[in-house]
């Protein structure tokens, strides 16, 4: 099976994931570091679409200057235009199989999809 995890090394939840990935026999694993290899809006769009989630719900508050920007009433395009613009914005991690989509939070939702 193939696996995608939109990877930040930094973040524990995101690290213990793909450890989760790694350790899965079968799994075809391509990582990418989105804060180097930023999403598309196009990407973004598909992903959330996949994994049945609005941009909003994937929207990462702490950390970032997302709320003090307006971003948490922001329309669903405006705020996918900003996690396009800067990746900081997207919650980790998302990981996408032949199986489906998930937001990793915890990150053994990511069993949901092996």
């Amino acid at each position: 099976m193939k696996a995608i995890i939109w990877h930040n090394p930094a973040c524990g939840t995101s690290r213990k994931t793909l450890a989760i990935l790694q350790e899965t026999p079968g799994v075809e694993l391509s990582v990418v570091e989105y804060l180097k290899n930023p999403y598309s809006a196009d990407k973004l769009r598909q992903l959330f679409g996949d994994a049945g989630l609005a941009a909003r719900e994937a929207l990462r508050l702490r950390g970032t200057d997302a709320e003090e920007r307006g971003l948490k009433d922001a329309s669903e395009d405006d705020i996918i235009a900003a996690m396009a613009a800067n990746p900081a914005y997207v919650e980790r991690p998302i990981v996408e199989t032949d199986k489906g989509v998930r937001l990793c939070r915890p990150q053994d939702v990511v069993r949901e999809i092996l």
